[in-house]
C-alpha cells in the first residue's frame, strides 16, 4: 500500500560541538531532549508532530554532509534572522517577501544552509 503523501519524518545531522548546534536550532523554535540508546552516544532530539530533528556528535568518518539545505516553517523569519545574527550566524539571504511566504537563508555554526520560512496565507504553524 503506497501512502498518498509522504512527508519526511526524520532529519539527523552531526556536529562536531552538539551543545553549540543545539543552541542555533533552540533559537529559531526547537525544542530539545538530551538522550543516548544503549551505548550510542548522547544526542539531541526534537519531536514535533510527528518530525524528529537529531543532532549527533560528528565522528571522524562519515564526513558531515553539510551540502544539504532544508528548512523550517518559523513564526517570524525576521525575529530569527536577528536573533540568530546576535548569535553569530551567517546570513546568507535577508528576510524578503516571496511567493510562499516571508524568506531567509542562514548559515548554522556547522555549515549547514537552512532556509526559514513564515508562510504567507492562511497556513498555520500550529
Amino acid at each position: 500500500m503506497l501512502i498518498p503523501s509522504p512527508l519526511v519524518n526524520l532529519l539527523v545531522i552531526r556536529s562536531p560541538d552538539i551543545h553549540r548546534a543545539k543552541l542555533f536550532y533552540a533559537t529559531i523554535g526547537l525544542r530539545f531532549d538530551l538522550h543516548a540508546h544503549g551505548n550510542g552516544p548522547e544526542h539531541y532530539t526534537s519531536s514535533e508532530k510527528g518530525f524528529v530533528f537529531e543532532i549527533y556528535p560528528l565522528s571522524e568518518s562519515p564526513l558531515p554532509t553539510t551540502s544539504i539545505r532544508f528548512g523550517f516553517n518559523v513564526n517570524s523569519v525576521d525575529n530569527g534572522v536577528i536573533a540568530l545574527s546576535e548569535l553569530g550566524a551567517t546570513i546568507v539571504s535577508p528576510p524578503v517577501n516571496t511567493a510562499w511566504g516571508r524568506r531567509a537563508v542562514v548559515r548554522d555554526f556547522d555549515g549547514y544552509t537552512v532556509e526559514l520560512l513564515t508562510p504567507s496565507g492562511p497556513a498555520t504553524l500550529d
